[in-house]
């Protein structure tokens, strides 16, 4: 099935080089594959993988590891992000 991952800010150094400009990548993943399991080959550091959204939905991260994703999902995943 084909989902496109996305991340954001410093996040985006973990994708592949013709991917950073757009910060995306359409993905063929199998079935049920969870966002724990997409992430996953990329080599995110857990203490940066903050926000979690499914089609602009966010996802606690109790759930990362079991939320199955499903056809056609954009799966967006942004690091903590101070202002002031």
């Amino acid at each position: 099935m084909k989902i496109t991952f996305k991340l954001y800010a410093s996040l985006t150094d973990y994708l592949p080089p013709q991917a950073r400009g757009d910060n995306q990548v359409a993905l063929e993943v199998p079935e049920g594959a969870t966002i724990a399991q997409v992430a996953e080959p990329y080599g995110l550091p857990h203490k940066l993988v903050h926000l979690v959204l499914v089609n602009g939905v966010y996802v606690p991260p109790a759930e990362r590891a079991t939320r199955a994703l499903k056809e056609g999902d954009v799966l967006a995943i942004w690091p903590p992000i101070a202002g002031g």
